[in-house]
């Protein structure tokens, strides 16, 4: 009779009290409030929407409902980043080690991918050995002696989150910004960082096909992460065309070990990453600024530079190689695993003229159909699959130019067929375009 009520009152329009959205929370994470019940209250919040003030209560509730880590035993700044995910989005394995080689505590809790975003534990699970599953007390450990950890949301962390989760993706009322904005949220007001980034795509290949809509959800996480005490910042950022060359997993994790290598002994020295897509680059410098400014309280052009060093001496290479040894990986048998590759097609330009536009959401389609990521939770990943970009936009091409490789292991079936559909992501142009901006916005 009580959830009637709420339910009641949400539908009208009206806006919950702080403590009504605690019972509800708390009442469907412990089985007294059914399903349908719960059903009801989120189409409400799709039609009627929440205020910043409900938004920031549903989220503390959600987070309330498991375990809340506290770092401050480190007495170190700690600071994670959150990416609402995108094709090609491999940035956490370049940000997250290049901020704790600046001296920020990098407690981060990654997921697994479903349908067309890749998740972070799945590329970090390519190397071999690598536990993306710790327990919580391992996680602290990890934290506790490298600086950065990477790994899973245990069941610990926010179950009325992952029960809410589950409900709503089977009832069509994911696409709300209030829902979506608690959902990432609680999860990370949980890990316990006192300074959060958010990277927040938009286009072709993320979940908000606008800028709008992804300054909308930008401002609401920012704003409710600001009213809980952490520190917050956030950046727009275009997400139309595939981010970097590489979209799969262990392609993904090769290129990104490719900037990490830039200036040690273990790669090429800086050529080693001048096939690399300038933006790429930059935005994960720019993300870890933030996180490093915000966290440390130092000027954001200060951070910047600092970033540039870690980045260029092999400081971030390090950490990232430290935490993959806590976490029981190991990257000399990953190089190993990656030169061994698996079955490939070279796709080829059939025209001359300009690279104008990739299409995201085509390219993750066709990396999907081989192989790369999961429609079910169950589905099983070939680490193999993906594809390779060859050009960016802007680069100029003619017959028989490579566009891109395909890669599955297994056999060889079906990468010709996936290779038609991939010439259709590709537009091209007499002239060369103008160039776009990554980067479109600042959330502060």
């Amino acid at each position: 009779m009580i959830a009637k009520i709420l339910l009641d009152k949400k539908r009208e329009g009206r806006a919950l009290g702080s403590a009504e959205i605690r019972g509800l929370v708390d009442g469907y994470t412990k089985g007294e409030i059914p399903d349908y019940q719960m059903s009801a209250f989120a189409m409400a919040v799709c039609c009627r929407g929440m205020t910043a003030r409900e938004t920031a209560d549903l989220t503390d509730a959600m987070m309330r409902s498991g375990a809340c880590l506290d770092w401050s035993d480190l007495h170190v700044p700690t600071a994670d980043k959150h990416s609402t995910g995108g094709v090609g989005d491999k940035l956490s394995l370049v940000i997250q080690p290049l901020a704790a080689a600046c001296g920020v505590a990098v407690p981060s809790l990654t997921g697994r991918g479903l349908g067309l975003t890749g998740g972070t534990a799945d590329k970090l699970e390519t190397i071999p050995g690598y536990n993306a599953g710790l327990s919580l007390a391992a996680f602290r450990k990890v934290i506790a002696d490298v600086g950065v950890s990477m790994t899973v949301q245990t069941q610990e962390i926010c179950p009325a989150d992952k029960k809410l989760y589950a409900l709503r993706d089977v009832t069509g009322t994911v696409a709300s910004i209030p829902l979506i904005c608690a959902s990432i949220l609680s999860k990370k007001w949980a890990e316990g960082a006192g300074t959060l980034v958010f990277d927040v795509k938009f286009g072709k290949g993320a979940f908000m096909k606008t800028v709008e809509e992804a300054t909308e959800l930008a401002v609401a996480m920012v704003d409710a992460s600001k009213a809980a005490g952490r520190k917050s910042a956030a950046l727009v950022t275009d997400m139309n065309a595939p981010l970097g060359y590489a979209v799969g997993n262990i392609n993904e994790v090769a290129e990104a070990l490719e900037v990490l290598r830039a200036g040690t002994s273990d790669g090429n020295g800086p050529s080693s990453v001048s096939w690399l897509e300038a933006d790429f680059v930059r935005l994960s410098v720019e993300l870890a600024s933030l996180m490093v400014s915000l966290a440390k309280d130092m000027p954001l052009d200060d951070a910047r530079r600092l970033c540039d060093e870690k980045l260029a001496d092999g400081s971030a290479y390090r950490k990232f190689r430290e935490m993959v040894q806590a976490h029981g990986g190991d990257l000399d048998a990953f190089d190993r695993r990656a030169k061994k590759g698996a079955f490939r097609f070279r796709l080829q330009a059939m025209r001359t003229g300009y690279v104008s536009a990739i299409d995201a959401e085509k390219v993750a389609r066709v990396a999907l159909s081989l192989g790369a990521g999961r429609m079910e939770a169950g589905d099983r990943i070939d680490p193999y699959a993906g594809v390779t970009l060859s050009v960016k936009i802007g680069d100029r091409v003619g017959s028989r130019t490579p566009l891109a490789t395909l890669e599955k292991s297994g056999s060889p079936d079906g990468l010709e067929k996936a290779a038609s559909e991939l010439l259709a992501a590709f537009e091209f142009s007499p002239t060369a375009p103008a160039p776009g901006n990554l980067i479109v916005k600042r959330i502060a």
